[in-house]
């Protein structure tokens, strides 16, 4: 397993802060999605399904807010790419976001593409995010826009994973 803080304060934090995303909301969120996903350690889903990165997006879902990235146009686009972490956006263009530079893959190795991901998918929820500090409401939270009312994850086992494994 990832050192928490270290996820946190090196990967999550930076790549949000970046995005101009950032609450403290958001980044136990995120963290706790990290967490209860993938613990922290799985790059690809067990038992061979499709999910990928430490965030256990599926491949439909990524393809889905690249999507709405492209909707939202290039300043957009040139946010999201220093949020990865990019030097420079210039380079970036809708021709080239859309050319396939990036794939669904990359978020087994770009942790920063991986968490600007988890965070555009929970931007585009009008809800807004519970309190930092309510670790079951962000349970909640995940559940109904991440996990899906169908998905197999539970609120109880989000909250028993942030307690054990974040705080």
């Amino acid at each position: 397993m990832l050192n928490v803080e270290e996820f946190r304060t090196l990967v999550v934090r930076p790549t949000i802060a970046g995005l101009d995303m950032h609450s403290q909301a958001a980044e136990n969120l995120l963290v706790g999605t990290a967490v209860q996903e993938s613990g922290l350690r799985h790059l690809i889903q067990r038992g061979g399904g499709p999910a990928l990165g430490l965030y256990q997006m599926e491949p439909a879902t990524y393809r889905d807010i690249f999507d709405y990235i492209e909707r939202k146009g290039q300043t957009f686009i040139n946010r999201i790419f220093l949020g990865a972490g990019a030097q420079s956006y210039e380079r970036y263009s809708m021709e080239s976001f859309r050319s396939g530079r990036e794939t669904p893959m990359d978020m087994t190795w770009n942790l920063r593409f991986a968490t600007v991901m988890a965070r555009v998918h929970y931007w585009r929820v009008s809800e807004p995010l519970p309190d930092a500090d309510d670790i079951e409401g962000l349970g909640r939270y995940w559940k109904q826009y991440y996990n899906t009312p169908q998905g197999h994850g539970t609120v109880d086992q989000f909250v028993e994973n942030y307690q054990t494994h974040v705080l």
